[in-house]
């Protein structure tokens, strides 16, 4: 991670290595907490963050489901992404919001702990690399299950949750794949370790529903948009893994990830991506970058002067 100059951290821009917590905090023990990925990419008109607001939400949304009060208001947190950048004067980064229940009692209920709110940005490159994003990646399926949705909120992008990530992707790298695909306990498919999926075949387009416990993804969700408006069929439902070694194409995305093709699934060849794979992710990229004016409502501008002083 390359290092910048701030972080907002609880209503302030401070000095990156002053970003610090107590070691008793709640969330570092109990991975109490709920954060995003959010990406900000340099276009022609400046540095624009791709769905910013709709991230915020759902970071409400995650708080929510937590039991957590952020207080800030998505307004006063947009600003202070858009200040971030400012301080830092890198008009492409990565954005990470996260809040988590702070120090105060350790045990396992949070109650009377304060919430620690931070925003931190760095230059974040190709998630899964150049050559998969050109070629495509190699992902096998986890021998982890995916959570249940009566076991945890699949719908809160909750820290706690991605251990579960964690541990099928550290399986997939040690076996020689660059990602992991979780099922669920019943067998469908449900997603890769911090990607949606998507199938090809015979034209259509098809992702796991919310029942397989994925996240709502808000990549998923413009790929969606995009695919329909570019006159693509896309169904959501229950998939089986024969649905991935049997596809025309298949291809992950995310924000970090963006549109990611795969080339095989446990070996199972899926061939090099497909025109289907192509198309869908030149749209979504022409639109981050500010090259396509069809889908320009999703970029959010920011100014990449320095920030004004806070006291």
């Amino acid at each position: 991670m390359q290092e910048l100059d701030k972080i907002w951290m609880n209503g302030e821009l401070i000095d990156w290595a002053d970003a610090k917590v107590h070691v008793g905090t709640h969330g570092l023990h109990y991975g109490s907490g709920v954060f995003e990925g959010i990406r900000a990419y340099e276009t022609p008109k400046g540095s624009a963050v791709f769905r910013l607001t709709d991230h915020l939400q759902r970071l409400h949304n995650s708080a929510r489901l937590l039991n957590m009060e952020l207080g800030y208001t998505i307004g006063e947190l947009r600003s202070a992404c858009m200040d971030l950048i400012g301080a830092n004067g890198v008009p492409e980064c990565y954005l990470r919001p996260i809040a988590f229940y702070g120090y105060g009692e350790l045990g396992v209920a949070a109650t009377g702990n304060p919430i620690d709110v931070v925003i931190m940005s760095w230059p974040w490159g190709t998630y899964l690399g150049a050559e998969g994003m050109e070629k495509g990646i190699r992902a096998k399926i986890s021998s982890w299950t995916r959570i249940g949705p009566n076991v945890i909120p699949h719908v809160a992008k909750a820290t706690g949750i991605y251990l579960n990530s964690m541990l099928a992707v550290m399986e997939a790298n040690r076996a020689g794949y660059d990602e992991a695909i979780l099922l669920t306990d019943e067998g469908y498919i449900a997603d890769g370790s911090g990607e949606n999926l998507f199938v090809v075949k015979d034209g259509t387009i098809y992702t796991p529903d919310l029942s397989a416990s994925i996240l709502p993804g808000i990549t998923r969700d413009t790929i969606i948009q995009i695919a329909q408006d570019l006159g693509y069929t896309v169904v959501e439902k229950q998939l089986i893994r024969t649905d991935l070694y049997l596809a025309d194409e298949v291809f992950m995305t995310g924000t970090a990830a963006e549109v990611t093709p795969l080339r095989d699934v446990d070996d199972q060849p899926i061939g090099p991506p497909g025109p289907v794979t192509l198309a869908i992710q030149k749209a979504y990229l022409d639109t981050v970058r500010g090259q396509s004016e069809r889908w320009a409502h999703w970029l959010e501008y920011a100014t990449t002067e320095p920030a004004r002083a806070q006291a």
